[in-house]
């Protein structure tokens, strides 16, 4: 079982930047792919960004691409999001996430893969 605890976020103003961070519990951080998700008022949550066991492999969503990097370092259990450029539209509840993965590159697509959540992090984004 992992345990997950979101920080970093806050509020900045449009064109700004923040950094999250996704501590992890337990020994066995190497063997989960881990993922950013947000949930914005009134909407789904969806898929921010995404990273496999070794970092290898990453994969984000169309409305972060170019400006968001996802990395992990597993020797300190964590997970980061470097959010550049931000955007009103990126103000939601961030959440990290982790999904076992028996693949070293493997990035699990589906939401319901993922079955460790932390509490979440409020990033607020000005005008």
């Amino acid at each position: 079982q992992v345990q997950l605890v979101e920080s970093g976020g806050g509020l900045v103003q449009a064109g700004g930047s923040l950094r999250l961070s996704c501590a992890a519990s337990g020994r066995t951080f190497s063997s989960y792919a881990m993922g950013w998700f947000r949930r914005a008022p009134g909407k789904e949550r969806e898929s921010v960004a995404r990273i496999s066991r070794n970092g290898g492999s990453t994969d984000y969503a169309d409305s972060v691409q170019g400006r968001f990097t996802i990395s992990r370092d597993n020797a300190k259990n964590t997970i980061y999001l470097q959010m550049n450029s931000l955007k009103p539209e990126d103000t939601a509840i961030y959440y990290c996430a982790a999904s076992p993965s028996p693949l070293q590159y493997w990035i699990p697509r589906g939401i319901d893969e993922y079955e460790y959540w932390g509490q979440g992090t409020q990033v607020t984004v000005s005008s």
